[in-house]
């Protein structure tokens, strides 16, 4: 009777123990995971405001722009209009309008939205000289927007009009839609108006409850608890929501709404349970074990110290792999920094590695009109004091000449030597491979290399950058002219053919390409080891500038050598605007 005792006592503490040990740890693991999603809804709330402060600048800066003055002049609406629609379309804003102090809609970049903006608590603030803001559901498609209107003042300081940004938030959600954990941002009136979770858009909190009820239907189970300072959610709300849930809440006063997370807590039970059950199986192992004859307590003492052993290795080396994961996402996260500094610094390298095979060329170049127009001026002095005039006149105009031709070389190799940073545009596809057969002729003149090259008489405008494109053409041309040293013949043709892509052809008598696959790979050359004459960068470098221009570019072989195809788009004034 007396063992029977000791064996439900012992039993009893057990549970007792493991059930501290679940509570203590339950806590604990609460509170980790509440630093988490402290930290998830900080990010996503800094998101959310970022996207919206961006429209909100937008807002302001359009606000008083001198296209919005001239709306009673004709023509003065469409191209305010076609300013606004630009404006919508790149910033992916649902509409952009201006409207006069009766609230009458002057001028929009889309017809989706009402007439008269009179009575809009937005566009009422905007009136009285600061920036409205708001949100709503545009009818009759329940399109959430966000408004952000500001004021434009007249030369007299008073209002004159107001600029409306209207925000599509299913753009703003659609990067972070399904993400966990489950994040919702309601405004003052406790509706939900925006989330992660599209099933609970529009849900609603009634007056101080701290839980969310559907819009239409009948309500869902709900309770709370409190775990210390942490609020508990006990809900079933469909299958992409936890049923455990802790709730956490951050004000969000420059938007007017609070941002909440419900993280699941089940990975918090999982971990309490498992310790709980550890710590109920060593007991009991150590109470079976002491339960034993005494001849078997040694044993069971080396096999207690195994257990403990075990576990303190399991436990370093989960934190050994935690410490090494956090290193590696640093590493990660600087190497890929370190990446996007070395892309853009490896183009500009690729045009100075350039500009350093031509430096003995380009001092040959400014070395001749130099040395020409020493002689042209010796010659004018001389014919001066003989009373020459008109010989010496042709020796200044000759002067002149040799003066243009070193401009336009200097010129040609500031633009080409600059790191370009102005967007894409219009470019002249004529004057960018003028430009590159300028910049490698005395190259090719050193090497007897001949180039067939007839310009078209006309323009071909083409989409891409104008210094980037004359990089991509000196890099094949520096190519061409490499591939065939200690060759008999030595000939590079350029054409340009015209279809739905402009076509630039550069075919040369060298030996071919031994492998066009690998030919655009970084650092792939067929050079000898430790030639000084590149790294195998260039073709790389070229194959990344015409992708980022839309093109292609690629190498193949044909009877008498390589050639290299490069692929442009067309300029279009349309798709431009």
């Amino acid at each position: 009777m007396r063992r029977l005792w000791i064996i439900v006592g012992f039993l009893v503490l057990v549970g007792l123990l493991a059930t501290g040990v679940w509570t203590y740890g339950y806590r604990q693991a609460v509170g980790q995971l509440a630093e988490r999603a402290e930290a998830d809804l900080k990010l996503a709330s800094d998101r959310l405001s970022a996207q919206l402060q961006r429209y909100q600048e937008t807002a302001v800066l359009m606000a008083e722009h001198p296209a919005l003055e001239y709306l009673d002049l004709p023509g003065g609406r469409d191209a305010a209009r076609g300013l606004l629609l630009d404006v919508a379309d790149k910033t992916s804003a649902l509409d952009v309008m201006y409207a006069d102090r009766s609230g009458r809609v002057l001028v929009a970049a889309r017809d989706q939205n009402p007439r008269t903006l009179s009575g809009a608590p937005y566009f009422e603030r905007a009136l009285q000289g600061a920036l409205g803001s708001d949100h709503g559901v545009i009818a009759p498609f329940d399109q959430r927007a966000f408004y952000y209107a500001a004021p434009d003042f007249g030369p007299d300081g008073k209002v004159r009009g107001v600029l409306v940004v209207v925000v599509d938030i299913d753009n703003t959600e659609f990067d972070w839609r399904g993400s966990s954990p489950a994040v919702l941002f309601v405004d003052e009136a406790g509706e939900v108006f925006m989330s992660n979770r599209p099933e609970l858009l529009f849900w609603r909190r009634d007056g101080v409850d701290a839980g969310l009820q559907p819009a239409k239907g009948p309500p869902r189970p709900f309770e709370t608890d409190l775990l210390g300072r942490f609020e508990i959610w006990t809900l079933d709300w469909g299958p992409y929501l936890p049923r455990y849930a802790l709730h956490l809440v951050q004000d969000l006063p420059v938007i007017g709404m609070s941002g909440e997370v419900v993280v699941d807590l089940a990975p918090a039970r999982r971990l309490a349970w498992l310790q709980a059950a550890t710590v109920a199986a060593i007991c009991l192992a150590f109470g079976a074990l002491l339960f034993l004859a005494t001849e078997r307590r040694r044993t069971l003492a080396e096999a207690n110290a195994v257990l403990e052993t075990r576990v303190a290795e399991r436990t370093q080396a989960l934190s050994e792999a935690n410490t090494q994961l956090r290193r590696e996402v640093v590493e990660r996260q600087e190497a890929e920094a370190a990446l996007k500094r070395a892309q853009a610094e490896l183009v500009q390298a690729g045009k100075l590695s350039a500009l350093g095979q031509m430096s003995a060329g380009i001092s040959h170049e400014l070395n001749q009109p130099l040395m020409a127009i020493q002689q042209f001026a010796d010659n004018g002095s001389a014919f001066l004091d003989r009373g020459k005039t008109e010989k010496a006149g042709e020796n200044l105009g000759r002067i002149a000449q040799m003066a243009k031709r070193m401009a336009r070389i200097i010129k040609n190799l500031r633009a080409f030597a600059r790191n370009e940073s102005e967007p894409m545009g219009r470019v002249d596809l004529v004057q960018v491979i003028e430009t590159a057969v300028d910049l490698s002729s005395t190259r090719l003149s050193h090497d007897g290399v001949a180039l067939d090259w007839t310009p078209p008489s006309a323009p071909v405008p083409a989409w891409g950058g104008d210094v980037r494109l004359v990089q991509v053409f000196v890099n094949l041309i520096n190519n061409a002219a490499d591939a065939m040293t200690g060759q008999d013949t030595r000939r590079i043709s350029i054409d340009i053919e015209e279809h739905d892509k402009l076509t630039v052809t550069i075919r040369d008598t060298g030996p071919g390409i031994e492998d066009p696959e690998k030919i655009f790979e970084p650092f792939y050359s067929t050079k000898a080891v430790g030639s000084s004459e590149g790294m195998g960068l260039g073709l790389s470098i070229s194959y990344g500038l015409v992708q980022s221009f839309g093109g292609n570019i690629r190498g193949s072989n044909t009877d008498s050598g390589a050639m290299f195809t490069v692929e442009l788009d067309r300029f279009r004034e349309e798709e431009a605007a």
